[in-house]
Order: structure tokens, then C-alpha cells, then sequence
């Protein structure tokens, strides 16, 4: 039989022996560690930090571009606010044209007009004529075309020209 002895003693690690232990084995580890993290760290700040001069300077262009344009809108602004004060304009102006090229295109060759009058949404027509029946046939014909509200022959008079008379019509429908 054979036997081992050990002679020397079981030996009892303190705290700190235990924590030196640790410290010169595994606390190079941790170093390292701690190195390549600290350099990624710095690494990203760069990436970060030309992240943000990028956006700085692409908003100092947007800035110019909106001072550039500036008098541009102004421009643009006040056109439509010219536009948007003649559109009314125009469209009386086409509602007139209308109304005239309507009455002149449609009256009778044999009425001579002396007056055309427009007075708001009221149109005077004077004229004469030699025909009595074609003042009536030409009035006929306006109540059936319906072009006027309201139609009306305010006078009619028998003068040495023949016969002088005045038309009102009232608010024309397009």
C-alpha cells in the first residue's frame, strides 16, 4: 500500500489575497475591454459629431434658400391678391359683353337704337323706328327667349322720326 502525505498545510486565502488573485489575473481582461469600448465610444462621437455639422450646414442652406425666395413670395403674393381683386372685374366685364353682344346680335335691322345705357344690373335701350309691329315682335321675342328677369317698355311715343321708344331690362341670366 502506498500512501501520500502532504506536509505542508492547507493553505487559507484572506479576502485581499483572494481579491489580489482576481486582480492581477482577470482585471488585464477587463482593461482591454474597457479600451476597445472606450475607442468604439470615441469613434461614434465622431461619427455623431459630422452627423451634426451636416445637418448644421443643411439647414443654414434651406435658411439662405428661404431668404433668397423671400422676395419671390412677395412677388407671387402680391400678383394673386391683383388677380384675386380683377377676377370680379372680369366677370362683370364678360356678364356685360355678354349682354351686349346678345342685344346687339339679336336686334331688329329695322329699329334704330340711340341710347344703350347699363346701370348696374339695369340696361336701357332708346331708339326709334317706323314699325310700330316691330318694337311689339322684338319684344315678343325677348319673353320667350327668357334672357332678362324682367323686360319692360317704359315708352313708346309717336314722334316725327316714327316711333321712339325706350326698353329696361333688369338682371341678365348667362
Amino acid at each position: 500500500m502506498k500512501f501520500q502525505i502532504n506536509l505542508l498545510s492547507e493553505k487559507n486565502d484572506s479576502t485581499i489575497d483572494r481579491v489580489i488573485y482576481f486582480s492581477l489575473n482577470y482585471l488585464r481582461y477587463i482593461l482591454v475591454i474597457t479600451q476597445i469600448v472606450v475607442i468604439f465610444v470615441f469613434f461614434y462621437k465622431f461619427k455623431v459629431d459630422q452627423e451634426i455639422i451636416d445637418l448644421k450646414e443643411a439647414v443654414d442652406q434651406k435658411k439662405e434658400i428661404i431668404e433668397i425666395s423671400r422676395p419671390l413670395l412677395k412677388e407671387a403674393e402680391a400678383a394673386e391678391f391683383k388677380i384675386n381683386k380683377i377676377k370680379p372685374l372680369l366677370k362683370e366685364q364678360s356678364g356685360l359683353l355678354n349682354q351686349f353682344n346678345y342685344l346687339l346680335s339679336n336686334f331688329p335691322q329695322s329699329l334704330f337704337l340711340t341710347k344703350y345705357r347699363v346701370n348696374g344690373n339695369q340696361t336701357t335701350l332708346e331708339g326709334y323706328t317706323q314699325d310700330a309691329r316691330v318694337i311689339r315682335q322684338f319684344y315678343a321675342w325677348l319673353q320667350k327667349n327668357k334672357k332678362f328677369k324682367e323686360i319692360n317698355l317704359n315708352s313708346l311715343k309717336k314722334t316725327d322720326y316714327g316711333y321712339e321708344f325706350v326698353f329696361v331690362f333688369n338682371d341678365f341670366i348667362n
